[in-house]
């Protein structure tokens, strides 16, 4: 795991963000954090930050992001959606080796709130995910989790807490998925920032506008005094063999791929 830089020991960058204070998550009990829908811990100081990106990874705009985010030696927490973990796992190795915490977002990004949605179902978006991050990391994530379109259900609460898992919904939204300029959703950002001074953010890395936009937020954020928090977890997420199993058959087909580098694989020639 990467070191976590305070802004003055940010190699390279004499005006970085940096990393002000690190919190350890005890997630016995699968408590819930992020005010638009849990409002039980408020452990963010005035001026503190949780920047959080959902629905990755993508070989562009997660790598563009991380990129952004070493340059000011800042770590995040990502709440990946399984199919893309297990696709791509090599860009959220790089996510896990940068020093940021990978939670899940379900299997699919299928709404566990919707009506044809079982509990059964709904449980196997949640493991699935769980094991697919083990895959793709090469060990277990942390026990963090956040619902697609941030809607829960009691059942799928009372499974969490069981699992001891914890579920964040979000204190301000990016609304990076209306797309739009950069500049406008920065200013957004720390409009309403600045109004409630202090909060766990949501962004998609799967957002172009999030990727071409997170180098200024960074510079913002900085310029207005903001602070940075990672959230970690006391102790990995604990998966459940069956689904490990599962997950390791999906995969089978592609157990024979030897992985290179992606430059002895695909070559630009014209442009």
């Amino acid at each position: 795991m990467a070191t976590v830089a305070a802004a003055s020991e940010c190699p390279g960058n004499p005006n970085a963000l940096g990393v002000s204070r690190v919190v350890a998550i005890n997630t016995t009990g699968g408590p819930g954090f992020g005010f638009q829908h849990y409002k039980l811990y408020d452990f963010l100081k005035p001026g503190e930050v949780v920047l959080t990106f959902d629905d990755g990874p993508l070989p562009t705009h997660t790598v563009t992001i991380l990129k952004a985010l070493k340059e000011h030696c800042v770590r995040a927490t990502f709440f990946p959606v399984g199919k893309l973990a297990v696709g791509y796992p090599e860009i959220l190795k790089m996510v896990g080796d940068d020093g940021h915490t990978v939670g899940s977002h379900t299997w699919s990004h299928d709404n566990i709130a919707g009506k044809k949605m079982t509990f059964e179902a709904a449980r196997d978006q949640i493991e699935d995910a769980v094991s697919a991050v083990k895959v793709a990391l090469g060990s277990p994530g942390a026990p963090f989790f956040r619902y697609p379109y941030l809607r829960d259900t009691p059942e799928s609460i009372k499974y969490l807490a069981e699992r001891n898992i914890a579920v964040f919904s979000t204190d301000l939204d990016s609304f990076d998925f209306k797309g739009g300029r950069p500049t406008e959703m920065v200013a957004r950002v720390m409009r309403n920032l600045q109004k409630r001074g202090k909060g766990i953010i949501l962004f998609h890395d799967i957002q172009k506008v999030t990727a071409q936009a997170i180098p200024d937020l960074l510079r913002k954020l900085k310029e207005g005094g903001f602070k940075i928090v990672h959230l970690t977890a006391k102790e990995p997420v604990t998966t459940l063999p069956a689904y490990d199993e599962k997950i390791g058959k999906h995969l089978s087909g592609r157990s024979s791929m030897v992985m290179r580098p992606l430059s002895s694989v695909v070559e630009t020639v014209k442009e």
